[in-house]
């Protein structure tokens, strides 16, 4: 065994376990890169808060209370947050992983997470809603007209009314996203690492695309985690 091989299998239990377990960033700490993993925790348990941080609320995001644990819920139809801050401003790779239920009945493409910096750069993760009431994943990754990617297979569905862990991991030169875990799609793209910005939850950013169903957690790491280090709801 190459000490080189050795070296990796030591390391890379250590540098996710500094992922998983590092605090949420302070914003004094947003806008410079991260020379260690890190990893940002959002729980969303009231509207008006998140993150540390005062939010936009448009319309009347509700609260859930499911056994003592919270979560928001949106109509659909007018609620949305927006938060003045970007998650992973100036990481050049990173791992976005949302706890989420999205409901039946509701637009048949929805935008529940929309960042994007003051250069136009964008990161969303979308749902396409069946007309029997299902869900295909969407996750985009936008840098220009001539470099950007979505990942979308209307095939690969999934029932509306559950919790699900979604995942989108950038590396640098790749997207790839999941659901607890699994593997949907993954395609090639250049996205530089993003400038200041905000994030947008529960709708686009103009304010188009709502979302329908409920959000409990958001995790923000710097790094590109692996399939075995992503959440999955069974595993809770």
């Amino acid at each position: 065994m190459s000490p080189r091989f050795v070296l990796k299998a030591v390391l890379l239990p250590l540098l996710l376990l500094v992922a998983r377990a590092a605090p949420t960033a302070s914003s004094e700490e947003k806008g410079t890169l991260l020379s260690d993993p890190y990893t940002v925790t959002w729980k969303l348990e009231n509207p008006a808060q998140i993150g540390g941080r005062a939010t936009e609320m448009l319309g009347s995001p509700k609260v859930l209370n499911e056994g003592g644990v919270k979560a928001v819920a949106f109509n659909g139809v007018s609620d949305g947050l927006f938060v003045p801050v970007n998650p992973v401003c100036n990481w050049p790779q990173f791992t976005i992983e949302v706890l989420f239920k999205p409901e039946s009945g509701g637009e048949e493409e929805q935008r529940f997470i929309h960042i994007q910096d003051k250069d136009g750069r964008r990161i969303m993760i979308e749902t396409r809603l069946t007309k029997d009431g299902r869900w295909a994943l969407d996750t985009y990754l936008f840098s220009s007209k001539d470099n950007n990617r979505a990942l979308l297979d209307k095939t690969l569905l999934h029932a509306t009314g559950q919790w699900y862990w979604v995942a989108l991991v950038y590396d640098g030169k790749t997207m790839t996203n999941y659901i607890n875990g699994v593997k949907e799609l993954s395609g090639e793209v250049v996205l530089p690492p993003m400038a200041e910005g905000r994030i947008s939850i529960g709708v686009r950013q103009n304010k188009v695309c709502w979302y329908k169903g409920a959000i409990r957690e958001i995790q923000f790491h710097s790094v590109a985690l692996p399939p075995d280090a992503l959440r999955r709801v069974d595993a809770k």
